[in-house]
């Protein structure tokens, strides 16, 4: 580390400790807002999961503004975009944290970016909240300053492979993944979950983030013939892929996909091509009005997000929104990130209208649900986690 950003570091640190102190009556006298850094993908191969996710975060802060905020305080929320890149989002950070003292770190979207990111968050003391990848390293070791709101990429994975096997009765099963950590996540979560039922992938390919260059995958994995894929990668590339493999080799595969693929922009890329795709999902289906959040969620997107569609990631950012406000709402006494954690583990369970998100001392995962859609030719429901 340079002497120069060593000194940035300390400053930083020096700023949160006087943060830190102010206490929740102190905040709410004060005119300031509470703050919230975004370093997420509003360009690139990924952009459309980014864009998604703050538009849902901006509709549940909206709506909690309008009732008031927090002890009178609303909730800003700063994005920047980060183009899907490690070292973006880093910068990005450091932005957040010494220009802007944001509370904490909130929607960040993808793998590679979250794991640069973490350590910084981490060494401050910043909450590192409800970011958008199942990574394994998020959750273990555990780190009380992350807090995700989804299942891991393990348990998605869990799940395709129980359906690929139980009900589809398929065993050739191959993998195209995103060369990075993502990648190499969903990659390891597909061996083990293959692993449980005695079998091995029987090819895998990768290719580039932020690149479209699938063909060589496309032509090493078709050359095994598999009955099915299973993709981890964006939606860019897995359209891209999907798209070669049924027009060029005729492929008969199933594919299937986990959620980070964002399952309205993979139909959209898709067209003709989607049909009978898989997607696991890991929050409640956003057209299932059934749910009162849901209506709560598409209410909000009408009101504050004009033109925004409703779909799975921005329900994600929605639940994200709703959830940091709740844990907010019952601080009671100081009001700084140590109080923030606490209070999260000491309530334990949050009723977000049907949806409940349970957290613990040492599990900061408030959702374990898995369940599928399929892309025929529009999004619909396949099984309920548990049924």
């Amino acid at each position: 580390m340079s002497m120069e950003r060593g000194m940035r570091l300390v400053i930083i640190c020096c700023l949160f400790s006087l943060w830190q102190g102010l206490t929740i009556e102190t905040l709410a006298a004060m005119p300031q807002e509470i703050l919230l850094g975004q370093s997420s993908a509003f360009s690139g191969g990924a952009q459309d999961i980014g864009n998604e996710m703050r538009v849902g975060l901006q509709a549940a802060f909206a709506r909690v503004n309008e009732a008031g905020g927090i002890a009178g305080r609303p909730i800003r929320l700063i994005s920047r975009d980060d183009g899907y890149e490690p070292d973006r989002a880093v910068r990005n950070s450091e932005i957040f944290i010494e220009e802007d003292r944001v509370f904490a770190l909130i929607g960040q979207v993808g793998t590679p970016t979250s794991q640069a990111v973490l350590p910084l968050a981490s060494r401050l003391g910043i909450p590192f909240f409800a970011p958008l990848t199942g990574a394994a390293f998020l959750r273990t070791p555990f780190n009380p300053y992350v807090i995700t709101i989804r299942a891991s990429y393990a348990q998605e994975m869990a799940k395709i492979v129980n359906y690929l096997i139980n009900e589809k009765k398929l065993s050739r099963i191959a993998c195209f993944y995103q060369n990075d950590s993502y990648g190499f996540d969903g990659l390891k979560g597909l061996e083990q979950a293959l692993g449980n039922h005695g079998m091995k992938l029987v090819a895998q390919a990768s290719y580039e983030r932020n690149t479209v260059a699938v063909m060589g995958a496309v032509l090493d994995i078709e050359k095994v013939q598999p009955e099915a894929v299973v993709m981890v990668g964006a939606y860019t590339a897995c359209a891209e892929f999907i798209k070669l493999s049924k027009a060029k080799m005729h492929s008969q595969a199933l594919f299937a996909s986990i959620s980070f693929v964002g399952t309205e922009s993979l139909r959209d890329s898709l067209g003709e091509y989607g049909q009978g795709v898989i997607v696991s999902q890991v929050v409640p289906n956003p057209y299932d009005n059934t749910l009162p959040l849901v209506g709560e969620y598409k209410e909000s997107m009408s009101l504050f997000q004009h033109g925004a569609s409703t779909n799975f990631n921005s329900f994600e950012g929605y639940i994200a929104g709703r959830l940091f406000a709740a844990i907010c709402q019952n601080i009671s006494g100081e009001f700084n990130q140590k109080s923030f954690i606490e209070t999260m583990e000491r309530v334990g369970s949050f009723d977000l209208g049907g949806l409940i998100l349970r957290f613990a001392k040492t599990d900061h995962q408030g959702l374990d649900d898995v369940f599928l859609t399929e892309i025929y030719p529009k999004i619909r429901e396949i099984k309920m986690a548990g049924q």
